[in-house]
């Protein structure tokens, strides 16, 4: 345990700060999955809708350094190639 009020915060900050990060990971997970969950039902119009919602969440995280940058470029890639696919 942290020995100095110095500690405690930043122990306090960082618990602060995990919590935030895997509300914004889940909310990007549950994006993505809905559009292969769009891709795999089939349906384009579906599809696109559910991508075009999805971007501005994985750029989001990428923004505030959730994920790397490459990261949130290679999921928008591989979902538009699977929706053109369609």
């Amino acid at each position: 345990m942290a020995n100095s009020a110095q500690a405690l915060k930043r122990a306090r900050q960082a618990e602060i700060h995990r919590q935030r990060n895997a509300s914004q990971r889940s909310n990007m997970r549950t994006a993505i999955k809905k559009v292969i969950a769009a891709i795999a039902a089939g349906d384009r119009d579906k599809a696109k809708q559910a991508y075009d919602a999805a971007v501005p969440v994985i750029d989001s995280s990428a923004g505030k350094g959730l994920i790397h940058a490459n990261k949130a470029a290679r999921h928008k890639s591989r979902l538009n190639q699977h929706i053109r696919s369609l």
